[in-house]
C-alpha cells in the first residue's frame, strides 16, 4: 500500500514542517481561535519555514496539534485559501501555493524608507481624512505645544503593489500645516512639504513596538481585527529642535521588515554590537506601482 508520504513524494511536495506543534494559541486572547492558528501558519510560509508545494497538516490534525474543534481548524485553512496563500485539493489535503508570497518592503531602523525617492518608487498613498483639531494631551506632549492647540490631522493608508502595507496618522503645528492641502498630502511625501514650507528637518526620535489592530485600522489595512501590527512613533524636529510632525504608523508585519545592520566593534568596556548606516537602500519590491504619497 502507498503511503501518503510517497504520495507527496511523487507529486514534489514536501510535508509541513513541526513547527506548529511548538507553536502555541492563547484560548483566553480577544483574537479569534482560528485567526491565531492562520496567523502561526501565515507567518511560517512568509518566512519561507513552510516552502512553495509544502503539504499542510489536515484539518483533524491540525485541531488535534491547537486542541480546537474540527470548525476551527477548517476555517483556518479556508482562510489561507481566499488569501491565495495555499491550495486546497480534495484527496490531495491543503499545499502552500505555487505563487509566490506577495511582496514586502524592507527597511533599515536608520530610516532609508524616509529617503522620498524611495517613497516614489514602493509605494501609494490615499488620504482618508483631513483637518484640524484641538491637539489631544499625548499630542500636545509630543509637539510641544499647549494641550487643546489647533493642529492639522492627517490619516493616511500607504499601498504596496496595491495592497495595503500601513495606516499613518500624523499631526503637524497649524502654522506649518496651512501651508499645503489634502491633495498635496496625497501626492507627495510629508517630509518634501514640510522643507517646501520652509521648515528644515534636523532630526527624529522614534520608537518601535507592536499593537492590536482595532477595527477601522483592520478595515483600511484589510486585515482581522486583533491582528498584529508593527507600531512605530516619530516626532520630527526642526534645526531650533521644534517639534514639526507627529505621526504614528502601523505597519502590517507581512508587508514590512525593519532590518538593521550591526558591526562587532571593540569598546573600552568591552565588545559589543554597533548599528551602522547600510551603503545599499533597503530592498524594494519589484514592478510596483508609482507612487502618490
Amino acid at each position: 500500500m502507498v503511503s501518503r508520504t510517497e504520495i507527496d513524494e511523487a507529486h514534489g511536495w514536501k510535508p509541513a514542517t513541526a513547527s506548529s506543534r511548538r507553536s502555541r494559541i492563547d484560548p483566553a486572547s480577544r483574537v479569534p481561535l482560528y485567526h491565531q492558528i492562520l496567523v502561526i501558519l501565515r507567518n511560517q510560509i512568509f518566512s519561507g519555514e513552510l516552502q512553495l508545494g509544502a503539504v499542510l497538516p489536515g484539518e483533524q490534525e491540525l485541531a488535534e496539534l491547537f486542541n480546537v474543534s474540527r470548525i476551527t481548524a477548517k476555517r483556518a485553512l479556508n482562510e489561507l485559501a481566499d488569501a491565495g496563500l495555499v491550495v486546497r485539493e480534495r484527496g490531495r489535503g491543503t499545499r502552500v501555493s505555487d505563487t509566490p508570497p506577495p511582496p514586502t518592503l524592507k527597511t533599515s531602523v536608520e530610516g532609508w524608507f524616509e529617503n522620498i525617492s524611495l517613497m516614489g518608487v514602493a509605494t501609494d498613498v490615499a488620504v482618508l481624512e483631513f483637518d484640524y483639531v484641538p491637539a489631544s494631551p499625548d499630542v500636545a506632549q509630543a509637539l510641544s505645544i499647549p494641550a487643546g492647540t489647533t493642529v492639522q490631522r492627517t490619516v493616511r493608508v500607504r499601498y504596496l503593489d496595491g495592497e495595503p502595507m500601513s495606516h499613518l496618522l500624523t499631526f503637524v503645528p497649524e502654522d506649518i500645516g496651512r501651508s499645503f492641502d489634502r491633495d498635496e498630502m496625497g501626492n507627495f511625501a510629508l517630509l518634501t512639504l514640510l522643507e517646501r514650507s520652509g521648515v528644515k528637518v534636523a532630526d527624529a526620535r522614534q520608537t518601535v513596538s507592536a499593537a492590536l489592530a482595532e477595527p477601522d485600522i483592520a478595515s483600511a489595512l484589510s486585515i482581522h481585527a486583533g491582528s498584529p501590527l508593527i507600531d512605530v512613533k516619530r516626532v520630527v524636529r526642526d534645526t531650533r529642535a521644534r517639534p514639526v510632525e507627529y505621526i504614528r504608523v502601523l505597519y502590517r508585519p507581512d508587508k514590512y521588515q525593519f532590518e538593521m545592520n550591526l558591526k562587532r566593534v571593540h569598546k573600552r568596556e568591552g565588545m559589543h554590537w554597533q548599528s551602522e548606516t547600510p551603503s545599499m537602500p533597503p530592498e524594494i519590491a519589484p514592478n510596483n506601482k508609482n507612487n502618490r504619497g
